[in-house]
């Protein structure tokens, strides 16, 4: 398995944006099929990213309690297959299907403050609003990097009125800072830094460390989840 490489801030070798990595594994035929099913009769890189953000940003149900400690889970390859996914593995899923696709991608990570976390969700953390490594996609395109979030579903926005993400392919496409009700949401507190590969097990440990409990509270929720849905 690949160290978890940071960006050193160049250009000067793209042919490593274009890799598959471990997790990035964008040579798997599960990540080239789902990449040229959404890019389906495109050509221009730019429309191919808009059309792989918006795969991935609506194709897989923003779930939080779909964190897992099972580093396997992270693979793109194994979130290709699911229907649900959180900020983590959905940004790993579009820069695995943007270099399918021959886009150079990497993935970012940044701390950021939900001013409209849930009680629930609140719980798990701990007790906490801080969300660490949240994570992007970050995108080559016409000679410059554009940050994209894929995380938040346009069905969880209109639920919960927060601004959905829309990527135009020219600029950055982050967490708002307000939402729809002009209620402060996102705050980013913080850069992790920019990786051709997905530092998985720093992430996970690092939750261990700032959220008490959290793999057992995580599993707990789930449960409550599945009961939640069944029961609909």
């Amino acid at each position: 398995m690949e160290a978890a490489v940071e960006w050193d801030g160049t250009d000067n070798n793209l042919d490593a944006f274009l890799a598959p990595t471990y997790y990035i594994d964008s040579d798997n035929p599960a990540i080239v099929a789902f990449s040229e099913k959404a890019t389906k009769g495109l050509t221009d890189p730019t429309e191919k990213a808009i059309a792989l953000f918006d795969a991935v940003r609506d194709g897989y149900r923003y779930d939080p309690y779909s964190m897992s400690h099972d580093t396997e889970s992270y693979r793109a390859s194994v979130v290709v297959g699911t229907d649900r996914g959180w900020c983590v593995t959905k940004s790993i899923l579009l820069t695995a299907a943007a270099r399918a696709a021959g886009i150079p991608a990497a993935i970012g990570f940044a701390d950021v403050k939900n001013h409209l976390n849930t009680p629930k969700l609140r719980e798990v953390m701990g007790g906490s609003d801080l969300f660490a490594y949240h994570g992007f996609a970050v995108l080559y395109l016409k000679g410059r990097w554009i940050k994209v979030s894929p995380a938040f579903n346009m069905q969880m926005c209109t639920r919960f009125h927060t601004k959905p993400l829309i990527f135009d392919g020219e600029h950055d496409a982050l967490l708002h800072e307000f939402d729809q009700k002009d209620r402060k949401h996102m705050e980013y507190l913080r850069e992790r830094g920019i990786f051709l590969e997905a530092p998985v097990q720093d992430i996970l440990d690092e939750f261990d460390r700032i959220y008490p409990n959290f793999s057992g509270k995580v599993a707990d929720a789930q449960a409550t989840d599945k009961a939640f849905h069944a029961a609909e």
